[in-house]
């Protein structure tokens, strides 16, 4: 089972820039597809982002947030631009080999990271 670390989150002001990263563990690392989500105080949790062999976004992101992948170190991108006080939240990747192209479902991925805090102020 793959296990992952996220980083990058913190405090910046509406309109500002965060680049999230997620590094998994494993050596299969490719044949997941790695997703992004995020969960807001007293909110279900939300999807934002996925990448396989292309990326997919939620609505709320898309245009303003870039995920990307490097196979060769283990890693996915979130790049946040013009960030809005309503994507403050805890962003999670999470991982899946059984991943359906255009599906936003959390209960598609097996492997969750620990979060990491992004807080948007006004």
């Amino acid at each position: 089972q793959v296990q992952l670390v996220e980083s990058g989150g913190g405090l910046v002001q509406a309109g500002g820039s965060l680049r999230l990263s997620c590094v998994a563990s494993g050596r299969t690392f490719s044949r997941y597809a790695i997703g992004w989500f995020r969960q807001a105080p007293g909110k279900e949790r939300e999807f934002v982002a996925t990448i396989s062999w292309r990326p997919y976004y939620a609505d709320s992101v898309k245009g303003r947030f870039t995920i990307s992948r490097d196979n060769a170190k283990n890693t996915v991108v979130l790049q946040m631009n013009s960030l809005k006080p309503e994507d403050t939240a805890v962003y999670y990747c999470a991982a899946t080999q059984r991943w359906t192209y255009g599906s936003e479902k959390a209960n598609e991925f097996g492997a969750w990271g620990q979060g990491t805090q992004v807080t948007v102020s006004s």
